[in-house]
């Protein structure tokens, strides 16, 4: 009642952008038909590799998409980007996703840590890095999440200190998605000694070669390995590692996850399980399939207008920071759903379901940590509920 009640109160912003219609660019056929092709001659044909795809690290496939200019896409030609619109770039990675790419290796440099370097980042930095990400050359991960800390990211204690010319790294960081495939790490550490929460905060660019950094994996519970532990001993930057403004780290760290939260993976991780069950109940006369096929087409055509509306507001130069923590919740929500509800009414013992039901079993293990990625369910509502005047 709260919710409908500040959604009420908050009036024509927030009705806007859930009933907005998208003026999708001229251009949008040929990039489909574009992506679908580069897709198709890849040949990835295991739909359980093709689930999730967007933590799948293949950077044969990026290079790829590098020479193809569909990386990049809306930077400016001068760091090797292309100019594009925010809408080109979100049918870009909506078909890639839709198809289940393995587009995991660039995905977190193409996503925000380019664009974090272009806004923020000294010439050195940009030059080093950024025309290098457009060609699918190079990759990134983020440093936030720590040991003890949780969801806490203003507890960060992994420390910079000053040494004449340089800054001096010491700590550890975790969960860190491709830092084993990552060239660099953009990390959020405690620049300032004594300080607390999220005062006397910054960010630095670390080279994953550099001298002191170590990956060790996590591996899941299918095998996988996409998370990783990162420990810094020693770690010597020059100046010019800092990016942005030294005790700015904070708010420049809660900037880039409003980039991260924004997109269509937040509700087509499960996308390929669902086209596989589409395909399952096509065959089979059983009501109760067609309505659950029904329900979730509807839910992803909803899902889909209001991610694609965040890239509009985007392409106008709007912040929809609110609007893209709202589509982060109900996109996690209804793809953690997806396995759960292909289980239940699926039955598995049918031979002609083994595809749908490798595909089930691999999401069912993997889905719970959907709704971690890019803030966990219970930061995101506090951020909804803040913006929306509750607390």
């Amino acid at each position: 009642m709260r919710l409908a009640r500040a959604v009420r109160e908050r009036g024509e912003p927030l009705q806007t952008f859930v009933t907005e219609t998208v003026d999708w660019p001229d251009t949008a056929p040929a990039l489909r038909e574009q992506v679908r092709t580069l897709v198709a001659e890849h040949g990835e044909s295991d739909p359980v590799r093709r689930a999730n795809s967007w933590t799948k690290a293949d950077p044969a496939f990026s290079r790829k998409l590098g020479e193809a200019g569909l990386l990049g896409m809306t930077w400016p030609t001068e760091y090797g980007g292309h100019e594009r619109s925010q809408l080109e770039r979100y049918v870009v990675i909506e078909e890639l996703l839709a198809a289940g790419a393995p587009v995991g290796a660039h995905w977190i440099a193409d996503r925000q840590s380019a664009p974090l370097l272009l806004r923020l980042g000294n010439e050195e930095l940009k030059r080093r890095w950024v025309p290098a990400i457009a060609r699918g050359e190079a990759y990134a991960c983020i440093g936030l999440s720590e040991p003890g800390s949780g969801s806490d990211l203003a507890s960060v204690r992994t420390s910079a200190r000053r040494d004449g010319n340089e800054w001096v790294i010491e700590g550890q960081k975790v969960w860190t998605t491709g830092a084993h495939v990552s060239h660099f790490m953009i990390a959020l550490v405690r620049s300032e000694a004594g300080s607390e929460r999220q005062a006397g905060l910054s960010q630095f660019v670390i080279p994953m070669d550099a001298p002191g950094v170590s990956v060790r994996p996590i591996v899941d519970l299918t095998g996988a390995h996409e998370f990783n532990e990162v420990f810094f001993e020693n770690v010597r930057l020059p100046a010019s590692a800092l990016l942005g403004v030294e005790g700015e780290g904070w708010k420049q760290a809660t900037a880039e996850l409003s980039l991260e939260r924004s997109g269509p993976e937040r509700y087509l991780s499960s996308m390929v399980l669902f086209l596989e069950l589409v395909r399952h109940a096509g065959a089979k006369d059983d009501p109760a399939l067609a309505q659950l096929v029904g329900r979730l087409a509807a839910e992803a055509w909803t899902l889909r207008l209001m991610s694609a509306s965040v890239a509009a507001k985007l392409a106008r130069g709007e912040d929809p920071a609110l609007e893209a923590t709202i589509v982060k919740d109900l996109g996690n929500s209804y793809e953690q759903a997806i396995p759960q509800l292909v289980q239940a009414a699926v039955d598995f013992g049918d031979a002609e379901a083994e595809v749908l039901h490798a595909v089930c079993f691999y999401l069912l293990q993997v889905s719970p940590s959907f709704s971690l990625r890019g803030g966990t369910r219970e930061i995101i509502k506090g951020i909804i509920a803040r913006g929306l005047g509750l607390r």
